[in-house]
């Protein structure tokens, strides 16, 4: 039974809790904005082999995770479910390959099937899940450089190792094209221990070569192709994105040393409890070679990472398959061995959690409301609901551990599906302004020019409009190295040129303004522009349409 149902139950309840939510909410700003714009402006423009941020060069990331996201939006639609559809299909990827490899390792259905519903459970990959940017894509990459790895070490036959080898070659020039060099770095991370412990250096240099050279080959087309076209692109890519992130005195997001650790502990929610008799299990097992790949798989990412001076609690999303994997093979031999109490406590902190939530959310909107009364109601209850529902299923899971110890997952993918539309409009109205802008997008696509001071609500204007060109103001941002070209020198008006600006460009027609107002240096920007254009605003949001003036 359970080797025959696994898989379609796990892809019924992939289909229901991660693809219906994904058109429920407008774009987040500023990471979904900008790759629905770049990837929609590969679309528009046809330039496929560099990217480009509202006509700005772009180069922090290279294409294959933008190329996705276009194509997703060439099938679907240039809307939220296209955009989002890319990141909620490579997550349904990693949960069928939790499934396969599970199966791979230990050939028990049930196993399998555990592994795969806590991988599929965690907070944290649920809520990436119904994200566009490139996390998503490239932890599929990752993960399947390490279920290919597998392979390549399991395998008995020759061509079952020239396969998976082939298909590792594959995987990292896929997660090189989507994220960079790091996509090579990591299995040789994972396979050269390995293969060091077993006496097997020789077969790693045998066969690694040829994955490798099928990566390189792969790859190198594109590789030449935006060579060709940017000259610099690779001298940008490799030493701001890679060195200077990774190790440079100045790199962006520093760290200590042991973020991570706290952090993934709180990924593995709504299972933290069943971390440390997992971690006690696989110490004791680490000679099994099973055991011992999955924890190199695990730590060696992490410890990378963690050394890094750049981070972002996406990084280690890598990190979560092979956690799963032990976690089931953990969690399964305690329900064979009909050991329910560390699920019994993972119930109950679970509930803890719930209910110091629900008391905090009505302590905050009895003396300082989050939701407004009345026209936030909906909202409101939406989030009581959610709580509801998770109280209600860890406490069943907390009374009758052994027979629901699945039911926390319900409730992570209750908060998947409803949490979006349940945050109060004071988030909404702020980070997904382009709902604001579809309001009145009739009266903004006349405009001959378009101007922002927010590169996030800027991306948004964009890629409704489906319109690239933005002209900034008195903003920079992350298009610093783009508005550095000649060619861009245009594309962006300061505080001393932008009345000038305003009354050139009204005369060639309309011109539509989107702003971000939160501060006294905003409001300023404001003031400078002229009087008599209409005015909507929502949240910090301000959107202004300029009539036509006669030369």
């Amino acid at each position: 039974m359970i080797r025959r149902w696994a898989l379609p139950l796990l892809l019924l309840a992939f289909a229901v809790f991660y693809l219906l939510p994904l058109a429920t909410h407008g774009l987040w700003i500023p990471d979904e904005a900008r790759y629905a714009q770049i990837s929609q402006e590969m679309l528009l423009t046809g330039k496929w082999a560099s990217p480009h941020f509202m006509g700005f060069r772009y180069f922090e990331k290279p294409v294959a995770g933008y190329w996705v996201i276009a194509l997703s939006q060439a099938i679907f639609g240039q809307n939220l479910f296209g955009v989002r559809f890319a990141s909620a299909l490579s997550t349904g990827l990693s949960i069928v390959l939790v499934y396969f490899v599970a199966r791979k390792l230990w050939n028990e259905p049930r196993k399998s099937l555990i592994s795969a519903v806590l991988y599929m459970s965690f907070v944290s990959v649920a809520a990436l899940g119904g994200y566009a940017n490139l996390d998503p894509q490239f932890t599929f990459w990752v993960n399947l450089m390490g279920a290919a790895l597998w392979f390549c070490v399991d395998s008995t036959t020759r061509r079952g190792r020239l396969w998976s080898w082939a298909l590792l070659g594959v995987a990292c020039s896929m997660g090189f094209m989507t994220k960079g060099f790091l996509a090579w770095l990591l299995p040789v991370l994972i396979i050269l221990p390995y293969m060091i412990w077993q006496k097997r250096f020789r077969e790693l240099l045998t066969y690694g070569l040829g994955a490798a050279v099928l990566a390189i080959a792969v790859s190198l087309p594109w590789a030449l192709a935006v060579h060709a076209q940017e000259p610099d692109y690779w001298n940008f890519f490799f030493w701001h994105e890679h060195i200077q992130r990774f190790a440079g005195a100045k790199a962006q997001h520093t760290e200590p040393f042991w973020y991570y650790l706290p952090l993934l502990v709180a990924f593995s929610l709504p299972w933290i409890a069943l971390l440390p008799s997992t971690l006690k299990q696989a110490w004791l097992e680490k000679r099994a070679q099973e055991t011992a790949f999955l924890l190199l798989w695990l730590l060696m990412p992490l410890a990378f990472f963690s050394l890094a001076k750049g981070k972002l609690p996406s990084y280690i999303m890598p990190c979560l398959l092979p956690l799963a994997l032990l976690m089931g093979n953990t969690l399964a031999d305690k329900l064979a061995q009909a050991r329910g109490r560390v699920l019994r406590i993972n119930g109950w902190l679970n509930l803890v959690l719930g209910v110091l939530a629900l008391l905090a959310l009505t302590w905050f909107q009895l003396k300082k409301p989050v939701y407004e009364h009345g026209e936030e109601l909906s909202s409101l209850l939406l989030m009581f609901l959610f709580l509801f529902g998770w109280i209600v299923v860890n406490l069943l899971q907390a009374t009758r551990p052994l027979q629901l110890w699945a039911a926390p997952a319900l409730g992570s993918w209750l908060l998947v599906a409803l949490a979006p539309a349940a945050l109060p409009h004071s988030v909404v109205y702020n980070k997904t302004p382009d709902q604001f802008i579809i309001d009145h997008i009739q009266e903004l696509k006349p405009a001959k020019q378009l101007l922002s001071n927010d590169l996030g609500a800027a991306s948004a204007l964009s890629w409704r409009l489906a319109h690239p060109q933005i002209t900034l103001y008195n903003s920079i941002g992350e298009v610093k190295y783009g508005l550095a070209y000649p060619d861009a020198a245009l594309r962006k008006v300061n505080l001393n040129k932008v009345q000038q600006w305003m009354a050139d460009a009204r005369k060639k027609g309309p011109v539509g303004v989107v702003m971000r107002v939160k501060g006294d240096n905003e409001e300023h920007e404001l003031d400078l522009l002229p009087k008599d254009g209409k005015r909507y605003k929502q949240g910090n949001i301000v959107i202004l349409i300029f009539p036509q003036r006669a030369p």
